[in-house]
Protein backbone atom coordinates (compact mmCIF):
# COMPACT_ATOMS: atom_id res chain seq x y z
CA UNK A 1 0.00 0.00 0.00
CA UNK A 2 1.53 3.37 -1.16
CA UNK A 3 1.75 6.09 1.60
CA UNK A 4 -0.06 9.46 1.10
CA UNK A 5 2.56 10.94 -0.58
CA UNK A 6 3.11 8.62 -2.84
CA UNK A 7 -0.35 8.15 -3.98
CA UNK A 8 -0.75 12.11 -5.23
CA UNK A 9 2.84 12.11 -6.48
CA UNK A 10 1.69 9.03 -8.58
CA UNK A 11 -0.03 8.90 -12.00
CA UNK A 12 -1.43 5.55 -12.80
CA UNK A 13 -2.32 4.62 -17.16
CA UNK A 14 -5.89 3.31 -17.10
CA UNK A 15 -9.78 4.39 -16.93
CA UNK A 16 -9.96 7.54 -15.22
CA UNK A 17 -11.11 11.66 -15.53
CA UNK A 18 -8.65 14.39 -16.40
CA UNK A 19 -9.58 17.56 -15.95
CA UNK A 20 -8.71 20.67 -17.96
CA UNK A 21 -8.98 24.27 -16.55
CA UNK A 22 -8.34 27.03 -19.48
CA UNK A 23 -7.63 30.63 -18.82
CA UNK A 24 -8.63 32.07 -21.60
CA UNK A 25 -12.52 31.23 -23.73
CA UNK A 26 -10.85 30.95 -26.97
CA UNK A 27 -8.19 28.10 -25.88
CA UNK A 28 -11.60 26.15 -24.24
CA UNK A 29 -13.28 26.79 -27.84
CA UNK A 30 -10.75 25.04 -29.54
CA UNK A 31 -10.43 22.16 -26.84
CA UNK A 32 -14.41 21.71 -27.32
CA UNK A 33 -14.19 21.09 -30.86
CA UNK A 34 -11.65 19.11 -30.71
CA UNK A 35 -13.01 16.90 -28.37
CA UNK A 36 -16.16 14.82 -28.43
CA UNK A 37 -18.51 16.08 -25.82
CA UNK A 38 -20.72 13.80 -24.11
CA UNK A 39 -22.59 16.21 -21.73
CA UNK A 40 -22.56 19.56 -20.56
CA UNK A 41 -22.98 20.76 -16.94
CA UNK A 42 -23.48 23.98 -15.57
CA UNK A 43 -22.06 24.60 -12.02
CA UNK A 44 -21.13 28.03 -10.23
CA UNK A 45 -21.66 30.00 -13.48
CA UNK A 46 -19.14 27.78 -15.15
CA UNK A 47 -19.63 25.31 -18.11
CA UNK A 48 -17.94 22.15 -17.60
CA UNK A 49 -17.63 19.78 -21.28
CA UNK A 50 -17.28 16.23 -20.80
CA UNK A 51 -16.35 13.70 -23.41
CA UNK A 52 -13.12 12.37 -24.50
CA UNK A 53 -10.36 13.90 -26.04
CA UNK A 54 -7.53 12.20 -27.69
CA UNK A 55 -8.65 9.06 -26.33
CA UNK A 56 -9.03 10.50 -22.90
CA UNK A 57 -11.80 10.91 -21.02
CA UNK A 58 -11.75 14.23 -19.72
CA UNK A 59 -13.79 17.66 -18.66
CA UNK A 60 -12.82 20.94 -20.15
CA UNK A 61 -13.61 24.18 -18.19
CA UNK A 62 -12.92 27.40 -18.40
CA UNK A 63 -12.11 28.73 -14.41
CA UNK A 64 -12.59 32.21 -14.82
CA UNK A 65 -9.71 35.03 -13.44
CA UNK A 66 -8.11 34.27 -9.45
CA UNK A 67 -7.47 31.81 -7.10
CA UNK A 68 -10.71 31.78 -5.49
CA UNK A 69 -12.38 30.62 -9.39
CA UNK A 70 -9.88 28.21 -9.84
CA UNK A 71 -10.23 27.02 -6.59
CA UNK A 72 -13.79 26.24 -6.68
CA UNK A 73 -13.48 25.48 -10.11
CA UNK A 74 -11.01 22.37 -9.44
CA UNK A 75 -13.30 21.33 -6.74
CA UNK A 76 -16.31 20.92 -8.30
CA UNK A 77 -14.18 18.71 -10.98
CA UNK A 78 -13.22 16.69 -8.22
CA UNK A 79 -17.06 16.64 -6.72
CA UNK A 80 -18.86 16.34 -9.96
CA UNK A 81 -16.38 14.45 -12.06
CA UNK A 82 -14.04 12.50 -9.91
CA UNK A 83 -11.42 13.51 -11.40
CA UNK A 84 -7.65 12.13 -10.90
CA UNK A 85 -6.01 15.15 -12.42
CA UNK A 86 -5.75 18.43 -13.00
CA UNK A 87 -4.27 19.78 -16.06
CA UNK A 88 -4.14 24.09 -15.89
CA UNK A 89 -3.26 25.95 -18.65
CA UNK A 90 -2.96 29.69 -19.49
CA UNK A 91 -0.46 32.79 -19.61
CA UNK A 92 1.93 34.34 -16.68
CA UNK A 93 4.53 36.59 -16.78
CA UNK A 94 8.50 35.99 -16.73
CA UNK A 95 10.35 36.34 -13.70
CA UNK A 96 13.32 34.80 -14.89
CA UNK A 97 15.54 36.39 -17.43
CA UNK A 98 16.20 33.94 -19.59
CA UNK A 99 12.27 33.02 -20.17
CA UNK A 100 11.13 34.98 -23.13
CA UNK A 101 7.81 36.13 -24.49
CA UNK A 102 6.13 32.67 -25.99
CA UNK A 103 7.82 30.12 -23.97
CA UNK A 104 6.64 27.09 -22.13
CA UNK A 105 6.28 27.15 -18.26
CA UNK A 106 5.78 24.01 -16.20
CA UNK A 107 5.05 24.26 -12.79
CA UNK A 108 7.30 21.74 -10.38
CA UNK A 109 5.04 23.20 -7.75
CA UNK A 110 3.16 26.26 -6.54
CA UNK A 111 2.44 28.47 -3.93
CA UNK A 112 0.43 31.89 -3.00
CA UNK A 113 2.97 34.72 -2.91
CA UNK A 114 0.67 37.01 -1.66
CA UNK A 115 -0.10 34.57 1.98
CA UNK A 116 1.37 36.91 4.38
CA UNK A 117 1.06 35.85 8.13
CA UNK A 118 4.03 36.82 9.18
CA UNK A 119 3.31 38.22 11.55
CA UNK A 120 2.46 35.23 13.42
CA UNK A 121 5.66 33.88 12.44
CA UNK A 122 4.77 32.32 9.27
CA UNK A 123 6.90 32.49 6.34
CA UNK A 124 5.55 34.71 3.14
CA UNK A 125 3.64 32.50 1.10
CA UNK A 126 2.70 30.22 3.88
CA UNK A 127 -1.06 28.86 4.27
CA UNK A 128 -1.08 28.70 8.13
CA UNK A 129 -1.91 25.71 9.67
CA UNK A 130 -0.81 24.09 6.38
CA UNK A 131 1.96 21.31 6.27
CA UNK A 132 3.19 22.63 3.30
CA UNK A 133 4.75 26.11 1.87
CA UNK A 134 4.37 25.22 -1.87
CA UNK A 135 2.24 22.48 -3.30
CA UNK A 136 4.06 19.99 -5.47
CA UNK A 137 3.23 19.39 -8.76
CA UNK A 138 3.23 15.80 -9.91
CA UNK A 139 6.70 14.40 -10.95
CA UNK A 140 5.61 12.39 -13.48
CA UNK A 141 2.83 14.54 -15.21
CA UNK A 142 5.87 17.70 -15.19
CA UNK A 143 8.35 15.11 -17.24
CA UNK A 144 5.56 14.11 -19.87
CA UNK A 145 4.34 17.56 -20.29
CA UNK A 146 8.07 18.88 -21.05
CA UNK A 147 8.09 15.86 -23.77
CA UNK A 148 4.85 16.95 -25.08
CA UNK A 149 6.05 20.18 -25.52
CA UNK A 150 8.83 19.28 -27.09
CA UNK A 151 7.54 17.58 -29.46
CA UNK A 152 4.71 19.46 -30.50
CA UNK A 153 6.09 22.95 -30.08
CA UNK A 154 9.80 22.30 -30.96
CA UNK A 155 10.04 26.26 -32.35
CA UNK A 156 9.63 27.50 -28.85
CA UNK A 157 11.68 27.01 -24.91
CA UNK A 158 10.42 24.85 -22.62
CA UNK A 159 11.46 25.74 -18.93
CA UNK A 160 10.29 24.04 -15.33
CA UNK A 161 10.36 25.49 -12.06
CA UNK A 162 7.60 27.36 -9.52
CA UNK A 163 4.47 29.03 -10.45
CA UNK A 164 3.48 31.74 -7.72
CA UNK A 165 0.36 32.63 -8.16
CA UNK A 166 -1.97 36.33 -6.41
CA UNK A 167 -4.95 37.88 -7.18
CA UNK A 168 -3.04 40.65 -8.18
CA UNK A 169 -1.73 41.71 -12.06
CA UNK A 170 2.40 41.86 -11.48
CA UNK A 171 3.57 45.24 -13.72
CA UNK A 172 5.99 46.62 -11.04
CA UNK A 173 9.76 45.52 -11.69
CA UNK A 174 10.38 46.07 -7.69
CA UNK A 175 7.67 43.51 -7.32
CA UNK A 176 8.89 40.79 -9.38
CA UNK A 177 12.23 41.44 -8.07
CA UNK A 178 10.60 40.62 -4.32
CA UNK A 179 9.22 37.47 -6.03
CA UNK A 180 12.20 36.52 -7.76
CA UNK A 181 14.27 36.55 -4.26
CA UNK A 182 11.45 35.46 -1.61
CA UNK A 183 10.08 32.47 -3.74
CA UNK A 184 12.77 31.93 -6.67
CA UNK A 185 9.76 31.08 -9.18
CA UNK A 186 10.75 31.01 -12.80
CA UNK A 187 6.63 32.62 -13.35
CA UNK A 188 3.94 34.78 -11.84
CA UNK A 189 -0.20 34.63 -12.75
CA UNK A 190 -3.22 34.48 -10.91
CA UNK A 191 -4.98 30.76 -10.71
CA UNK A 192 -2.28 28.31 -10.88
CA UNK A 193 -1.96 27.98 -6.66
CA UNK A 194 -5.85 27.84 -6.20
CA UNK A 195 -5.33 24.62 -8.14
CA UNK A 196 -2.40 23.47 -6.73
CA UNK A 197 -4.01 24.11 -3.32
CA UNK A 198 -7.21 22.18 -4.22
CA UNK A 199 -5.22 19.54 -5.48
CA UNK A 200 -3.37 19.03 -2.36
CA UNK A 201 -6.14 18.86 -0.60
CA UNK A 202 -7.88 16.11 -1.93
CA UNK A 203 -4.59 14.19 -3.02
CA UNK A 204 -4.82 13.96 -6.83
CA UNK A 205 -2.10 14.70 -9.13
CA UNK A 206 -1.70 18.71 -11.01
CA UNK A 207 0.34 20.46 -13.26
CA UNK A 208 0.33 23.79 -14.53
CA UNK A 209 1.15 24.70 -17.80
CA UNK A 210 1.70 28.59 -18.95
CA UNK A 211 2.92 30.67 -22.36
CA UNK A 212 4.64 33.63 -21.29
CA UNK A 213 2.64 36.92 -22.46
CA UNK A 214 5.26 39.45 -20.88
CA UNK A 215 7.83 40.17 -18.64
CA UNK A 216 6.06 40.84 -15.37
CA UNK A 217 7.56 44.68 -15.88
CA UNK A 218 5.62 46.14 -17.75
CA UNK A 219 8.36 45.71 -20.59
CA UNK A 220 5.93 43.76 -23.23
CA UNK A 221 6.90 44.74 -26.57
CA UNK A 222 4.90 41.71 -28.63
CA UNK A 223 1.56 42.76 -29.82
CA UNK A 224 -1.06 41.06 -27.48
CA UNK A 225 -3.66 39.77 -29.57
CA UNK A 226 -0.77 38.34 -31.80
CA UNK A 227 0.64 36.47 -28.98
CA UNK A 228 -2.85 35.28 -27.69
CA UNK A 229 -3.16 33.26 -31.28
CA UNK A 230 0.22 31.67 -30.96
CA UNK A 231 -0.33 30.81 -27.30
CA UNK A 232 -3.66 29.12 -27.94
CA UNK A 233 -2.23 27.22 -30.99
CA UNK A 234 1.19 26.09 -28.45
CA UNK A 235 -1.29 25.16 -25.63
CA UNK A 236 -3.48 23.16 -27.41
CA UNK A 237 -0.98 21.07 -29.23
CA UNK A 238 0.95 20.67 -26.10
CA UNK A 239 -2.36 19.40 -24.24
CA UNK A 240 -3.11 17.36 -27.07
CA UNK A 241 0.38 15.43 -27.35
CA UNK A 242 -0.19 15.35 -23.76
CA UNK A 243 -2.77 13.37 -23.35
CA UNK A 244 -2.29 10.18 -24.95
CA UNK A 245 0.89 9.83 -23.01
CA UNK A 246 -0.61 10.50 -19.18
Amino acid sequence: MKNVKELYLYVKRGDFMIGIIGAMEEEVAVLKEEMNVQEVVKAASMDFYKGVLCGRDVVVVRSGVGKVNAAICAQLLVDRFGVEILINTGIAGSLDAQIDIGDIVISTDSLHHDMDATLFGDPLGQVPRMDTLAFPADQRLVELAVLANQEANPDIHTFTGRVVSGDQFISSAEVKDRLVKQFHAKCTEMEGAGIAHAAYLNKISYVIIRAISDKADNSATMDYPVFERQAIAHSVRLVKNLLPRI
